[in-house]
C-alpha cells in the first residue's frame, strides 16, 4: 500500500519514488545501506507503508512508525519510534541510547548489516505498534 503526496508543483510523487531519488542521489555506500535496509523492512514486513516525512525522511508505518532511515555523511541511522521498549538480543542499538522512546542503529561505511536479528526487530517493532488500541492510534495520527 502506498499513499501519496502533493509536490511544491502541485504533482503526485509517492513516498517510494522519493526514497528511490534519495538512494540513487546519495550514490555511495549510504544509498547501498539505506537501500539494503529497505528491501530487509520489506521482507520483514510486506504491509508496509512507505512514507516521506519532515522534509526529506525515509519512514516505514505499519499500526504507526516501525521506523525512519537518515543519512548523515559518515552514518545511515534507522531510528526505531519505540525502540526502547523492544527486546534487543542482538545488541543492534547502538545510538540514541539514553533516551526513553527512541532507540536507533548506526551503519558506518563497511559495517555489516545482521540481517535476521534486524528482521526480528522490525517484527517486534510492528507486533508493538499493533498492540495498542485502535483508538490510541486514532489519537496519535489526529495529532
Amino acid at each position: 500500500m502506498e499513499t501519496t503526496k502533493s509536490g511544491s508543483a502541485g504533482e503526485e510523487t509517492s513516498p517510494s519514488r522519493l526514497i528511490d531519488a534519495r538512494i540513487n542521489e546519495l550514490g555511495d555506500w549510504r544509498g547501498e545501506t539505506l537501500a539494503r535496509v529497505r528491501f530487509l523492512i520489506k521482507q520483514a514486513e510486506p504491509d508496509v507503508i512507505e512514507e516521506w516525512k519532515w522534509r526529506g525522511v525515509p519512514v516505514w508505518e505499519l499500526a504507526g512508525i516501525i521506523c525512519t532511515g537518515e543519512t548523515y555523511k559518515n552514518a545511515v541511522k534507522l531510528t526505531f519510534a519505540k525502540g526502547a521498549s523492544l527486546e534487543d538480543p542482538a545488541g543492534l542499538f547502538n545510538s540514541s541510547l539514553d533516551g526513553n522512546t527512541r532507540r536507533a542503529i548506526d551503519f558506518h561505511e563497511g559495517d555489516k548489516i545482521d540481517e535476521e536479528p534486524l528482521k526480528a526487530l522490525i517484527r517486534a517493532a510492528v507486533a508493538l505498534n499493533s498492540a495498542r488500541p485502535a483508538s490510541s492510534r486514532k489519537k496519535l495520527k489526529s495529532a
